[in-house]
């Protein structure tokens, strides 16, 4: 008894680990974002922002230069005449400018968090829909697995009593073909079920077990409070707040940027004679304006406004998406609760017919068909349940939640 126990635990533990090995929907996800190029990318990305923001804070717009000239007539005359300098040039800020590119430094920074989760948005959208495309070609096996198991025991009972003499050749006969019809069927469900496991595992990166977790079938569903910022919507707007940081900064960008140079001078008319020291402060304007200018600014202002008009449109049709996912959800509620009644009383009717047939009183071919009707209304159960379920997914897509 001790070593039975001993096996029935080691088993029982085995299960629980194959099932707990299981990835859900969640864990899936998280495997795939971290596959992304995006999310590769997501650390380079931000460090470039926040070394734009360094460089916005910074005195200077650029670096400073050194400079340094010699001046001497040895190829000439020679007679020793020596002219030294050396200086530093310091670009100087435009007016308003140094102010207005640590806003887009700013705008950039956020821009890059807001990017990043609008792709994990999108991710969600491809791997869930795959997810549920899984689900159905797994639930549609299950149900022709059931229905060939349904037939073979069928067709043994036909056999049996075409044997004893209580049926003929030709009840055989059909008993046969509808166990062939039922193992074709189950084949190309297995077939379909294993090309959307591939092209899950395809998104994912990782293995995927043959047949889905019970407790991975469905997402919560929403409450009124989890609706918060959609991701594309922010997005959006971060991007358009760039756009329109950068315009402004275009208009102020006007010309390049002033010098202003610091420089010593050590100079020599001959030889013999002392060197005299001078002190040389000089500062560059250049001048600004032009079409190079105007086309940089009205490029940056088109691209302001087309993203204030995407966000616009966006917004509109993400309401709109919100209200048919609701639609959506409550109708499949009702399908399914139409769909589970339609199987129950299938259930019922395959009973009462199967023993009227065990009787003698029901034919063959209404048995196949009461049959028929019963596995096809257990389909449509268990597609209710995944439809609704994958409408509750689609709901939280659309309010920009990640699958849990």
């Amino acid at each position: 008894m001790a070593w039975l126990a001993a096996i029935l635990a080691g088993i029982g533990l085995g299960a629980a680990a194959q099932t707990a090995a299981q990835p859900s929907l969640q864990d899936l996800f998280d495997a795939a974002w971290a596959r992304q190029p995006e999310a590769q990318a997501l650390q380079a990305r931000r460090d470039a922002a926040r070394a734009q923001q360094r460089a916005a804070a910074a005195w200077t717009p650029e670096p400073p230069a050194m400079e340094a000239s010699l001046r001497s007539d040895r190829l000439g005359r020679n007679d020793g005449a020596r002219e030294l300098a050396l200086g530093i040039a310091v670009p100087l800020w435009l007016p308003d400018e140094r102010r207005r590119s640590g806003a887009l430094a700013d705008a950039a920074l956020a821009a890059t968090g807001s990017r990043a989760s609008a792709a994990r948005l999108r991710l969600a959208a491809a791997l869930r829909e795959a997810w549920w495309q899984w689900q159905r070609a797994v639930a549609d096996v299950d149900t022709a697995r059931a229905q060939r198991d349904s037939a073979r025991q069928l067709a043994a009972d036909v056999a049996r009593r075409t044997q004893a003499g209580e049926l003929a050749r030709a009840d055989q006969n059909q008993a046969d073909a509808a166990v062939a019809g039922a193992d074709a069927a189950l084949a190309q469900a297995e077939a379909a079920a294993a090309a959307a496991r591939q092209q899950l595992q395809a998104i994912t990166g990782s293995a995927i077990a043959p047949t889905p977790a019970a407790a991975a079938l469905s997402e919560p569903e929403p409450t009124g409070g989890e609706a918060a910022v959609h991701p594309a919507l922010a997005a959006l707007q971060d991007q358009a707040a760039v756009a329109e940081r950068t315009a402004a900064l275009a208009a102020t960008q006007s010309r390049a940027h002033p010098e202003m140079t610091l420089a010593t001078t050590r100079d020599r008319g001959a030889a013999g004679e002392r060197a005299a020291q001078s002190l040389t402060l000089a500062i560059r304007i250049p001048f600004g304006g032009g079409p190079r200018h105007d086309a940089r600014v009205a490029a940056a202002r088109a691209d302001a406004t087309e993203a204030q008009a995407q966000l616009a449109l966006d917004r509109a049709r993400l309401q709109s998406d919100r209200e048919a996912a609701i639609a959506r959800v409550d109708a499949a509620r009702a399908q399914q609760a139409a769909a589970e009644r339609r199987a129950r009383l299938a259930r019922e009717t395959r009973g009462f017919f199967e023993k009227s047939f065990r009787l003698g009183e029901t034919d063959l071919p209404t048995r196949l068909r009461i049959e028929a009707e019963a596995t096809e209304a257990d389909r449509q159960a268990a597609r209710s349940r995944i439809e609704l379920a994958a409408a509750i997914s689609a709901w939280r897509q659309v309010l920009g939640l990640l699958p849990q």
